[in-house]
């Protein structure tokens, strides 16, 4: 295991489609497993593979549930995801981004969406999921077609001191 260094922009790997996984390999297998010690490590919410420079369409992330905060955290780990549905529901919400350091924004998303992908054993699977869950899927995909929050968001600041955000 081993960390990775997250990329900021503007490195242009965050500004490429990056490339669908083939091979559920011993490399890949070691690609997730360092994504998931580098998103502890930061600490983030999400981290897709552009982030630690790699051009390949994985996603990891390790959330818990928004209203019981003691329950433990689930991950996920998703190979060429895509959102198959999305709620008629947008809403608002404040994000930030680990390459993107010292700044957040306002971004518009869909409140719930269903994904489905391959997990790192390459066997298909589908995730639902609402609320800011789902605003990590979609921030964290948006990644993996060279899409920053930055370019979606309708204002962006640096945070006051003492406020705190998750970063996907």
């Amino acid at each position: 295991m081993a960390l990775m260094t997250i990329v900021n922009l503007p490195d242009p790997v965050l500004r490429r489609k990056a490339h669908k996984v083939t091979d559920f390999d011993r490399d890949f297998e070691q690609l997730v497993t360092d994504m998931i010690e580098t998103l502890r490590a930061a600490p983030g919410v999400g981290l897709a593979a552009p982030q630690v420079g790699v051009s390949k369409r994985v996603i990891v992330i390790e959330y818990g549930d928004e209203e019981d905060e003691e329950a433990p955290k689930k991950l996920y780990v998703l190979a060429n995801p895509e959102i198959v549905s999305a709620s008629e529901q947008v809403v608002k919400g404040v994000e930030a981004c680990l390459s993107v350091p010292g700044l957040v924004g306002e971004v518009e998303r869909y409140y719930g969406v269903t994904v489905k992908g391959m997990n790192r054993k390459g066997k298909p699977v589908k995730v639902k999921a609402q609320g800011w869950l789902a605003r990590i899927f979609q921030h964290e995909m948006d990644h993996l077609d060279g899409i920053v929050y930055t370019d979606r968001a309708t204002e962006v600041w640096k945070p006051k001191e003492g406020e705190e955000y998750a970063a996907d």
